[in-house]
């Protein structure tokens, strides 16, 4: 065998050797102990931050948005309702995405139209008073968060629905208020899910 067939056979097994080290080391090791760091330090959330209801029933995930319909598949009016999504049909985790569409497309332009008309109509305000969030779809399609202003906005229908005082409703959303993260990135949201499990629980 000649000299250059024994360096290129030596070359190959290193190569080989290298790639089987740092596959177990990166590939291997390096997420077993990601994953054992996450389930012992952050399990909520490694687990997908899952949400249960007052039974011990998983209804979702606090970052995944989900509608609220009522039998006939339209938004009940006794839930606070989410943000539009673009998201497949609907805060699907597998189509992931907003509409792409610029803020002269017609068609975004139409969608935004009707959709702020018919959230109007849904809580009996002047179309001039619907949030921004209530008629656009997030970047992602998934947020499970909406504005102050929009749960504020909500406050009247679901009061009425529930037979509840406007009061009790407010102080309801004033509790689930997430603050901005480091206290100024982002705005000030609420989580639809969990408020809409506290107002099952105080409804019960």
């Amino acid at each position: 065998m000649s000299t250059l067939s024994r360096t290129s056979l030596r070359t190959f097994g290193v190569a080989v050797r290298a790639m089987l080290v740092f596959t177990l080391i990166l590939g291997i090791g390096y997420t077993a102990v990601v994953t054992a760091v996450g389930q012992l330090v952050f399990p909520w959330q490694a687990n997908g931050s899952l949400v249960t209801d007052s039974s011990g029933q998983t209804v979702g995930s606090s970052l995944i948005g989900q509608q609220f319909l009522d039998t006939e598949g339209n938004p009940s009016p006794r839930y606070f309702q989410p943000r539009p999504s673009a998201a497949g049909a609907g805060y699907d985790p597998t189509a992931s995405g907003g509409s792409n569409l610029g803020p002269t497309n017609q068609k975004l332009v139409d969608a935004i139209t009707g959709r702020r008309a018919a959230v109007a109509a849904f809580e009996g305000v002047d179309p001039s008073l619907v949030p921004a969030d209530a008629i656009t779809a997030s970047g992602s399609g998934l947020d499970s968060d909406i504005s102050v202003a929009y749960a504020d906005l909500q406050v009247t229908r679901i009061a009425r629905e529930r037979g509840l005082s406007e009061q009790v409703v407010q102080q309801l959303v004033a509790s689930k208020i997430e603050p901005r993260d480091l206290g100024y990135l982002g705005e000030s949201r609420v989580n639809v899910l969990e408020l809409n499990l506290a107002l099952d629980a105080l409804s019960h």
